[in-house]
């Protein structure tokens, strides 16, 4: 869990020794793991817009970089395109009656207390999941399904939300969406598109007034370097490792991702808060299962950080970068 204190102007506080002290970012842990953030005063309040597919997409994907710069007093929205209404039941614990049949109701209630963990805002863009297609040959996918509504409809639909919200910075996936889900590619074609068009005037023109967003990034998270170090390490200290069968899996095409990312933004600190947003989507993650395999400690000194590409921007910036605000002027409208 993340709390946020407000940042006194006077001198600072003594804190209590027993629950840690304040670092130079304004951070520290108490006895009971809770991450307490001190707002900073000179904070200009930016703003960042995550897009995704369905409700838990947010909390394994870029979800730690999220609540640091909620906790920092920048405004974080979570745009969720769908509602996650086709999705299986994946933690057999909450396979039970009552659950299935409510499925899209229960997985607004899981997203609403992920959100409420991460301590950002969220919304909904109303489209319905598409589901993933298994077969040989693919199945058709559903009518009426958000991966077949015309790309200028959905495209409206988030250009709207963009000139609502008014973001300097935006996340979504690169243009194979991650994994190949045909939401998440969908997810991808839209928000590239919504960046282009909130910007002009004569675009969509009943959507708001136009709004240029500063900076477009794909959020990195499936990377074998990192999981290859977990891995060892694991084995080194002889314990079992979740992650032999995924990386001697592993798709060469994919190989070249860390070479993509021009963005890590530490957020060590944060990777409870993401396991914690993480668990709240009780249908989708097992709290035993892989997601949870490395320690958090263990993470933290190994791979402290989240990974982005810098896809498009509208300011000048020096990379590699480790602040997704990197070139947006304090201040910014």
């Amino acid at each position: 869990m993340v709390l946020i204190e407000d940042e006194p102007t006077g001198p600072a506080p003594r804190t209590n020794p027993e629950v840690g002290k304040w670092d130079n970012r304004g951070v520290r842990r108490s006895g009971h793991g809770r991450i307490i953030v001190r707002k900073r005063a000179d904070v200009s309040g930016l703003r960042l817009m995550a897009v995704h597919a369905h409700p838990d997409d947010e909390s394994s994907k870029g979800a730690a970089t999220m609540a640091r710069y909620a906790a920092e007093g920048h405004e974080v929205l979570v745009v969720t395109l769908t509602g996650g209404e086709r999705g299986d039941i994946l933690n057999p614990a909450m396979d039970i009656p009552g659950v299935r049949e409510r499925l899209p109701e229960v997985r607004r209630e899981e997203m609403a207390a992920a959100a409420a963990v991460l301590g950002v805002r969220q919304t909904w863009l109303g489209f319905v999941d598409s589901g993933l297609p298994e077969g040989d040959p693919l199945p058709p996918l559903p009518d009426g399904c958000f991966a077949l509504v015309p790309l200028e409809v959905s495209t409206e639909a988030l250009v709207k939300v963009v000139r609502e919200f008014r973001p300097h910075v935006m996340t979504t996936y690169d243009e194979k969406g991650g994994y190949p889900h045909p939401d998440h590619i969908r997810c991808h074609e839209v928000s590239v598109a919504a960046y282009e068009a909130a910007a002009d005037p004569e675009q969509f023109p009943d959507a708001g007034p136009a709004w240029e967003v500063s900076k477009l990034y794909y959020s990195h998270g499936f990377i074998r370097q990192r999981m290859q170090l977990f891995h060892d390490e694991l084995l080194a200290r002889g314990e079992e490792s979740p992650f032999a069968e995924w990386l001697e899996q592993w798709s060469k095409d994919r190989d070249e991702i860390m070479g993509r990312v021009t963005t890590q933004v530490e957020c060590a600190d944060f990777f409870d808060a993401r396991d914690d947003a993480l668990r709240s989507h009780r249908t989708q993650i097992d709290p035993n299962g892989r997601f949870f395999a490395v320690p958090t400690e263990l993470q933290r000194k190994l791979w402290p950080t989240e990974e982005y590409e810098l896809a498009r921007t509208r300011v000048r910036t020096s990379l590699p970068e480790n602040d997704l605000f990197a070139g947006i002027e304090e201040g910014a409208s």
